[in-house]
């Protein structure tokens, strides 16, 4: 699955790449050092551009005041 920009979608398939190798190659093996976090932060910073460009960012912060998360 594409992400929500194409621009964005390198950034989302190289940490899903890494986080199921980490999963299957170490978490499971009870090795739950976290990794990944590079790739991680570069795809929701692209994320939160493309919310930002489409004015979704606005729409999720009044949706979060309405209804919080506790």
């Amino acid at each position: 699955m594409d992400s929500i920009s194409p621009q964005c979608t390198p950034y989302k398939r190289a940490y899903e790449q890494c986080f199921t190798q980490w999963y299957q190659e170490k978490f499971l093996k009870g090795d739950v050092t976290p990794e990944c976090q590079e790739l991680f932060a570069e795809y929701k910073a692209c994320v939160e551009e493309a919310l930002r460009e489409r004015k979704i960012d606005k729409m999720l912060d009044e949706a979060r005041k309405e209804h919080p998360f506790d």
